[in-house]
């Protein structure tokens, strides 16, 4: 079973999600600028992706760059930050038994399926 954080609205979150489909693979579907993730589930996703908490935020929303745009924040901060605005958060995001991937470019979900 995958998850993937989705906007129906991205179309490189609709390109991931065509390919996760395709492939047969059971999916759940997290609309998370509807239903946005807790601090804590944010965290956990941002370790099984490996990254840093900055490197997840979207720095061409319009929100960033009236309200963070060359701040220093802590990683705990920029948590805070993509929580309180989830449409900073980066998509698509698919995981999969604790791993994670970005889909960036779509094809990047094609690591999650072998």
């Amino acid at each position: 079973m995958l998850t993937i954080y989705h906007n129906p609205r991205c179309s490189k979150s609709r390109q991931a999600l065509q390919i996760i489909e395709d492939s047969g693979a059971m999916v759940e579907v997290v609309e998370y600028l509807k239903t946005p993730p807790s601090n804590e589930s944010l965290r956990k996703v941002i370790g099984q992706l490996g990254i840093k908490p900055e490197e997840l935020v979207r720095k061409g929303e319009a929100i960033y760059k009236e309200r963070y745009k060359g701040k220093k924040l802590s990683d705990d901060e920029w948590i805070e930050a993509m929580v309180e605005n989830p449409v900073l958060i980066e998509r698509p995001i698919v995981i999969k038994e604790g791993k994670a991937v970005l889909g960036r470019p779509p094809e990047n979900v094609k690591e999650l399926l072998l």
